[in-house]
This record gives C-alpha cells, sequence and structure tokens, in this order.
C-alpha cells in the first residue's frame, strides 16, 4: 500500500471571497491573506496549520469568484460555489508519496480519479505555482489528490497560522467512506493526524481548531 497519503490542504469556498475572509477572521482570530488568482475564476487567501505548535505543510484555502477579475459566482463551476449560498468547507486535498501509483491503485479499487490535471496560480508578488491535481469523479466525493513537484509548499510562506485539532469526514455510510478513503491511500482513525470518519446525517466535513485555547469548528 506504501505511505500513507497525508492531509495537504483543506478547502472552505463562498460566494464572495472577501466576505469568506471577514467570516473566517469572525470566528477565529485569523485573517487569511491573499494568496493568488486562478485560471478559471477562482482566487483564494490562505492560512496556514500547526499541530502541537509546530508548522507543518497543511494549511486552509479560503476560496472564491475573483472579483478583481470580474468574475461571479454564478459562473465558477468548481466547488459547488455557484451554489453556495454561505461560506463553507466543501473539500480537502491529500498529498499521495506517489500520485500516479496512487491513481492506478484507487482506480483498480473502484475510487476512480477522473483526470490527472496540471494547474497554476500567480501570487501576489509575481510567482508562479504550479501544481498536478487528481480530481475524482465526483466533486462531491472528496478528497482530491495534489502533488506540488518542484514547487515550494505553500503553507511554509509567511502567512499567519491555526492550531489544527481535527478533520472530521462527515458520512451517512462509515464503513463504506472509510473503505473508499482508504482505497486512496488515507489514513483514517481517530489519532491527531489521522482523518476521523463520523456518523452524520448528511455527508459534508467539518475541521476542528484551536482559537484562544477552546476549540472552534469550521464546517
Amino acid at each position: 500500500m506504501g505511505a500513507p497519503a497525508i492531509l495537504d490542504h483543506v478547502v472552505l469556498a463562498g460566494p464572495d471571497l472577501a466576505a469568506t475572509i471577514d467570516e473566517v477572521e469572525l470566528r477565529t482570530g485569523v485573517r487569511a491573506p491573499l494568496g493568488g488568482r486562478h485560471p478559471g475564476g477562482t482566487a483564494n487567501a490562505l492560512i496556514g496549520f500547526t499541530r502541537g505548535g509546530r508548522r507543518v505543510k497543511q494549511y486552509l484555502e479560503l476560496i472564491g469568484p475573483d472579483a478583481e477579475g470580474g468574475w461571479a459566482a454564478s459562473e465558477i463551476g468548481r466547488f459547488g460555489i455557484a451554489e453556495l449560498p454561505a461560506p463553507a468547507v466543501v473539500s480537502f486535498a491529500i498529498a499521495p508519496h506517489d500520485l500516479d501509483a496512487t491513481v492506478e491503485r484507487a482506480t483498480a479499487a473502484g475510487a476512480g480519479i477522473a483526470a490527472l490535471v496540471p494547474l497554476s496560480r500567480r501570487t501576489p508578488d509575481g510567482r508562479e505555482l504550479a501544481w498536478r491535481l487528481g480530481l475524482p469523479e465526483d466533486e462531491r466525493q472528496p478528497p482530491f489528490l495534489i502533488d506540488w513537484g518542484d514547487t515550494a509548499h505553500p503553507a511554509l510562506d509567511d502567512i499567519p497560522a491555526l492550531e489544527l485539532l481535527a478533520v472530521r469526514r462527515l458520512a451517512t455510510d462509515v464503513a463504506a467512506e472509510t473503505a473508499r478513503l482508504r482505497a486512496l491511500g488515507v489514513e483514517v482513525g481517530d489519532g491527531r493526524d489521522a482523518l476521523e470518519v463520523v456518523a452524520a446525517d448528511a455527508d459534508g466535513i467539518e475541521i476542528e481548531v484551536e482559537v484562544d485555547g477552546l476549540p472552534v469548528v469550521l464546517r
């Protein structure tokens, strides 16, 4: 099976990026700086994660329409942004040790990946970041896979951070979802670094972060 895939980032999307940044700041006290603009009409802002007080290669991505480029939420096809009435945690990315091998293994296990695609974005200081994504056949069934290649990981930039306590996959069928995630190489369990799969009335994702010594849940 190889080394387990690790969490890379969590996606919190909204119909208005500025309002999403404001909402997360209100909930956590941390304001996400702008990260950059993507081809296809989205822009993002980033907050790093710490684990046990130490910076890790994991982050929270706030994403929404690229207002500077004149894009509206109704024009965005990814992450359900066109239908979102308010900011919500919509997906997460994992970083497998070997992206191509993981896609082959997952496809053989029936946890198919629709496509491997190269993407990029330009940062406010003019740098271009490039990566490859393995996109799920159904975007409502995260995670997607990511390989940064030679690009420096964005979480290592000088950005503010939150202490990450847990990432939870909410599932109506815990056994089936656990099996699907393990086919993708995801470490599932109740440990600090594992993804938790918990029973819920509807599928979803939530994260728990620490704010002033107290847990705060974003979903």
